[in-house]
């Protein structure tokens, strides 16, 4: 059974509070070996040092976009300090959930922008990696990163363009891909996760969202009554299964790939998994 790291997983979230350890159980049973738990705001922190701690897991520490309305600019200083006390924990492997969202409407941009800056300067301080949210907004990550350069990272849920990929591969970034590659109708996202440089390539599962498409429920069926399923590290090998049928390659030699990819770009997790 090929052995996989799931590079984006959102263990702490509330969907798993009924079942989390059993979760992470399934999930190694599937063949899911590592997780990377990154956090989306500072009430976050705690908890996924300590699911990563408690499943030999890594974690990272950060300020997602769509927490910035809710965030205060002290958290900024608390991140600091955390960062310090955690300097030498193994489990911590980057600063993130970080970046923009220029999706969501009504999102302060300049907010966005000012958490996004603080946490890349956080990198460089500390000189950790970054995992990236990337949503309509490439353009604007990439100037700041090539302003600012890190320590690369990961491009979570990546789905820009081929020549957008390439900015990020170059400032030393891996692209992560998810349940989104499963639905036939995202046609550019499957040509550049049958394109890109195999060495580029992270795989993913944003658990609990980003539902691959067996478990998605359209609006229609769930007005009817039908629960949209909920994503869990437990289907990375299926997802990962269509990412190799894309590349016309096999789902062992995905694994070794993608998880020669994820110990590039976080460079904690060869300690750890």
């Amino acid at each position: 059974m090929p052995a996989w790291i799931d590079t984006h997983c959102h263990l702490d979230a509330p969907e798993f509070d009924a079942d989390r350890d059993a979760v992470r159980a399934q999930a190694a049973d599937a063949g899911v070996t590592h997780l990377v738990i990154p956090a989306v705001a500072r009430a976050h922190w705690d908890a996924v040092a300590a699911l990563a701690h408690r499943h030999g897991d890594s974690y990272a520490l950060g300020i997602h976009p769509l927490y910035t309305p809710r965030a205060r600019e002290e958290d900024i200083t608390a991140l600091r300090e955390m960062l310090v006390r955690l300097r030498g924990d193994a489990h911590l492997v980057a600063v993130g959930e970080i970046g923009l969202d220029f999706f969501v409407p009504g999102l302060d941009v300049d907010r966005q922008i000012w958490f996004y800056e603080q946490q890349i300067a956080l990198a460089r301080e500390f000189k950790l990696p970054v995992i990236v949210h990337v949503r309509r907004s490439s353009d604007r990550l990439l100037k700041t990163l090539r302003a600012r350069p890190v320590q690369g990272g990961i491009a979570h849920a990546f789905n820009g363009s081929a020549q957008q990929a390439r900015a990020f591969i170059e400032l030393g970034f891996k692209l992560g891909f998810g349940g989104a590659v499963t639905y036939d109708r995202a046609l550019r996202l499957r040509e550049l996760a049958a394109s890109l440089p195999l060495d580029a390539l992270v795989v993913e599962t944003d658990a609990p969202d980003i539902p691959p498409h067996w478990l998605y429920a359209t609006a229609e069926q769930r007005a009817k009554g039908l629960p949209q399923g909920r994503n869990t590290p437990a289907e990375l090998p299926r997802i990962a299964a269509e990412v190799a049928r894309l590349r016309g390659i096999t789902p062992e030699a995905l694994a070794l790939a993608t998880g020669r990819n994820a110990r590039a770009a976080l460079r904690g997790l060869p300690a750890m998994a």
